[in-house]
């Protein structure tokens, strides 16, 4: 029997917990299972191994804004099915995860046979939608093209990106990430050409545009 390698990538312990018992129960001893709480962790991993079977994405995750964290993968690792799982399970969450290239989609208070089932089948090469995934929900025409800017960048200009939005300085971001200040002005002038922009606040709004539910 196939051996199974799945990543759970959820800032919540008590839900890894459930999604790893629901997982491990539903395939038994032929998956293994890596834990991460943090998009840092989750790039981090896929560095190592770019091979995983499946990725079950919180969609709130520190270092995501939204859907960039799906969309991050979908552009830098098209090959990994990935399934997301959330607490928000309105239609255009669904829609929009859709939309944004994921395999599936887990509402967090779904029994333990739902989650089974949809790992199962996005294992096979199929695909998990809840009912409201169809739902006539529109995503605007600037979310789409934030999206396809975002899985443009690589994974080191994407954590720039995120650091940008955080408010952090070029000094900062070259301190954490251990490079030259020279190395983060060169990729921020490639993240603005990728996305089209020309300032922080410009990337930041962008970045906004991928979150789950819309800014009032």
């Amino acid at each position: 029997m196939a051996t199974y390698d799945i990543l759970i990538a959820d800032d919540h312990p008590l839900f890894r917990s459930a999604l790893h018992q629901a997982v491990t129960l539903g395939l038994g001893p032929d998956v293994r299972l890596v834990e991460v709480a943090s998009i840092a962790e989750l790039e981090a991993r896929l560095t190592e191994k770019a091979d995983w079977d499946l990725v079950l994405l919180d969609l709130n995750m520190p270092g995501a804004f939204g859907f960039s964290g799906l969309v991050m993968l979908r552009g830098q690792y098209p090959q990994i099915p990935v399934v997301m799982v959330s607490a928000q399970e309105e239609a255009s969450v669904m829609v929009k995860s859709r939309e944004f290239g994921a395999s599936g989609f887990i509402p967090k208070s779904s029994d333990l046979s739902v989650i089974q089932e949809a790992v199962r089948k996005v294992l096979d090469g199929d695909v998990f939608w809840p009912p409201q995934a169809f739902e006539a929900v529109k995503v605007s025409d600037e979310a789409k093209a934030a999206s396809d800017g975002l899985a443009s960048l690589t994974p080191q200009q994407f954590r720039v990106l995120t650091m940008v939005c955080e408010g952090l300085l070029n000094k900062q971001i070259a301190y954490e990430l251990n490079v030259s200040e020279a190395t983060i002005k060169a990729h921020v002038t490639a993240i603005f050409r990728k996305l089209n922009v020309r300032t922080r606040t410009q990337a930041a709004l962008l970045l906004q545009q991928l979150e789950s539910i819309p800014s009032q």
